[in-house]
């Protein structure tokens, strides 16, 4: 079976359906991964860039940008590394006034069991004393 890497702009693509062509091409991708005739997978530095792509470029908002990249979690034909992570990430940024990159960390830590999280971000730190 052959895989093929999915890079940010088939997501965005997909997602926005703003190309009509590129959409058509991206859906056949994700349609045949669907239908297991390939095999797909993108990496976290790819999900963090339609999270900057999202917000910056497309000056979306966060509850729609957490919609976006949660529809990418739930692809579970998508072999995506630190899916579990990411999704807690993703738990935290929807509930805290957060980077998204933040809320990455501070899962990453907590499934790594970390003792303590060791920054001088203010933020992280009041919501890490919260818990």
């Amino acid at each position: 079976m052959k895989s093929y890497f999915i890079d940010t702009n088939y997501f965005l693509r997909l997602l926005l359906k703003d190309d009509e062509k590129q959409f058509n091409e991206a859906y056949l991708v994700f349609q045949q991964a669907v239908n297991q005739e390939i095999r797909i997978f993108t990496s976290t530095i790819v999900f963090f860039e339609i999270y900057w792509v999202l917000s910056s470029f497309y000056k979306k908002n966060r509850l729609k940008i957490i919609e976006y990249l949660e529809k990418i979690l739930r692809m579970d034909f998508l072999e995506i590394e630190n899916r579990t992570i990411l999704q807690e990430a993703l738990i935290i940024f929807e509930k805290h006034n957060l980077d998204l990159e933040d809320c990455y960390n501070i899962s990453y830590a907590n499934n790594l069991n970390a003792d303590k999280f060791s920054t001088f971000d203010k933020k992280i730190n009041s919501l890490l004393k919260t818990k």
